[in-house]
């Protein structure tokens, strides 16, 4: 069983960034792939990026250029730095871990980007 913590939301101005991070349970080296995804009102769940942990990292191609991912194994944390950000991400964000042959998923912490 793996528990995961999101924090670092709340609303921010367009333009503005902010740093999402997700705690977890078990030691991170073990878990092959992390990842965010963002759900907005009315809409399917989607992947924002994930890392392996390899560091190998996948983007969705709206948050290119804009989204960094990262992880770091002292602290069993996940981060998702997140710059230049609009109005069409006001979502909520998810952090998520494959272990083993299990999904898992936090309870998410919720952006507005609005001004």
């Amino acid at each position: 069983q793996v528990q995961l913590v999101e924090s670092g939301g709340g609303l921010v101005q367009p333009g503005g960034s902010l740093r999402l991070s997700c705690a977890a349970s078990i030691t991170i080296s073990s878990i092959s792939v992390m990842g965010w995804h963002r759900q907005a009102p009315g809409k399917q769940r989607e992947l924002v990026a994930r890392i392996t942990s390899g560091g190998t990292t996948n983007y969705a191609d709206t948050v290119k250029g804009r989204f960094t991912i990262s992880r770091d194994n002292a602290k069993n944390t996940m981060y998702l730095q997140m710059n230049s950000l609009k109005p069409d991400g006001t979502a909520v964000y998810y952090c998520s871990a494959v272990h083993g042959t299990s999904a898992y998923w936090g309870q998410g912490t919720q952006i507005t980007i609005s001004s």
